[in-house]
């Protein structure tokens, strides 16, 4: 292990519920200048349809991930011992202004992607994921995408606003941002408004896995498929909707879908993405309020460290 890499603070030398507030107690960063990962927090939920609060979820995300130890048990993953990794904060949202937020995430996206890090973001709402994809597109081009999500956000607008979290991914179609043939979106159900809600996207070239088609699915098997589909060589975004999770697992979210993934499924489909040439992830819509336990924060938090540990470059033990 190179001793110059950042290391989580250790729960042997420092009790886990004390030390800095940050994922997984890393060391903070002013910038991701040096770092081969960055993570950092948009605290936002003004894009939100629904219930709020998904402004406190970068900070529940972290007090949670106080409990992750560096070693992943499973697969044997030690992205700590490869990886220069660090918390550099949350965005300086506008918490009055959508728009305004999009332009400033978007913004500060760029400068981090300028120093060739792969960022991992906690949100906030999935309005977070147009802005990122914006600033991703103008560092590596249209990418490849995996989308976990109980709602496919493919509306063409919400009350008039075309920018919203259940818009993002029909504004990335229309603005090239992703491959349409390569987008992947997995965990879809619920109810809609019409059949279109659910079929149109698939007219585009995305391909849908509805919840109800995989509830007694191989994840990993789903996994390594879609992996094959995009290719080692391909840049592939990540995007992770914590409502993808049935209630049961996850019930601190603004936008609840029963008959949802469970946590053991939503382990295996990313452990099965490793080898994938991935240049950022998401992990959002994390409500703290609508779950005083902080179990949904505390697997959201670990969905967060899974995909850290299938990076490009992550040393396996």
């Amino acid at each position: 292990m190179d001793d110059l890499k950042n290391q989580p603070i250790s729960g042997n030398d420092l009790a886990r519920f004390s030390g800095p507030n940050t994922f997984m107690r890393l060391p903070s960063a002013e910038t991701a200048a040096g770092l081969d990962v960055a993570v950092l927090g948009i605290p936002m939920d003004i894009g939100t349809s629904w219930r709020s609060g998904t402004r406190f979820g970068p900070k529940a995300i972290r007090a949670e991930s106080a409990m992750i130890r560096p070693y992943n048990l499973a697969t044997g993953a030690a992205p700590f011992d490869s990886l220069q990794v660090a918390d550099v904060g949350d965005l300086p949202i506008n918490t009055f202004s959508l728009a305004k937020s999009l332009k400033i995430i978007e913004a500060h996206y760029r400068d981090v992607l300028s120093h060739g890090v792969i960022p991992m973001a906690m949100g906030g709402d999935h309005s977070i994921t147009l802005p990122i994809l914006r600033a991703i597109h103008a560092r590596h081009g249209p990418v490849a995408l995996i989308h976990v999500d109980a709602h496919a956000d493919v509306n063409d607008e919400m009350f008039g606003e075309r920018e919203t979290h259940g818009t993002v991914f029909r504004r990335a179609y229309e603005e090239g941002l992703i491959l349409p043939d390569r987008t992947f979106q997995i965990g879809l159900r619920g109810s809609g408004y019409s059949a279109e809600d659910f079929t149109e996207a698939a007219g585009w070239g995305f391909q849908q896995f509805p919840a109800h088609q995989i509830w007694n699915r191989d994840f990993s098997q789903l996994g390594q498929d879609i992996a094959q589909q995009i290719g080692p060589k391909q840049k592939v975004y990540i995007t992770y909707d914590i409502d993808s999770l049935d209630p049961a697992f996850a019930p601190g979210t603004g936008t609840p879908e029963i008959g949802g993934l469970t946590s053991p499924q939503a382990l295996q489909l990313i452990r099965a993405l490793r080898g994938l040439n991935i240049v950022g992830c998401d992990l959002v819509e994390v409500s703290p309020p609508y779950d005083t336990s902080g179990n949904t924060a505390l697997t959201g938090a670990n969905i967060l460290f899974e995909l850290l540990s299938v990076l490009p470059g992550v040393h396996y033990r």
